[in-house]
């Protein structure tokens, strides 16, 4: 499991609804109507069994680097800067990470670079877990990383806190 194989698994899984691949790069361009963002959003419904689908395949090692990648994604973009954008509860935070990583690649990078990208009321929650929760299932209590994906944990993303 690399980086490469994580991005393709989230975007074989958004085959369920098609794809919307024209839809999510708006959405990576902000020129997205509050609608068609609420399409996406319901779209993960579908999108995140397949996603959960292709997991359950996995071996217990790619399960778990599928998760540590994941978790790095959810880390890295833990920054004050694409929060205000998105909501203002640490839950509601984490959860807005993880439809920004659910909905792709090309999202998440815009986010990453352009944090006004980000919009509000977009989140998946089922998205932050979907590994972690496969992984104690089959396999037991999954080993520490050593971050977190929780919100405010990326001390250089939030240097008001440092």
């Amino acid at each position: 499991m690399d980086e490469n194989r994580f991005w393709a698994m989230i975007e074989t899984a958004w085959q369920a609804v098609g794809g919307k691949l024209k839809v999510r790069q708006k959405l990576a361009a902000r020129k997205l109507s509050g609608d068609k963002a609420e399409e996406l959003l319901e779209s993960l419904e579908e999108v995140i069994p397949a996603l959960l689908g292709q997991l359950g395949l996995l071996s217990a090692a790619d399960l778990l680097a599928f998760d540590r990648i994941l978790e790095r994604k959810l880390y890295d973009i833990d920054r004050a800067e694409i929060q205000v954008q998105t909501d203002g509860s640490d839950d509601g935070f984490l959860y807005a990470r993880g439809f920004i990583v659910a909905a792709g690649k090309e999202y998440y990078d815009a986010v990453s670079a352009k944090p006004s990208v980000a919009l509000m009321d977009l989140d998946c929650e089922e998205m932050c877990y979907v590994s972690l929760h496969l992984y104690e299932e089959k396999f037991g209590d999954m080993p520490e990383s050593g971050i977190s994906r929780e919100s405010c944990t990326n001390k250089a993303g939030w240097p008001d806190l440092a």
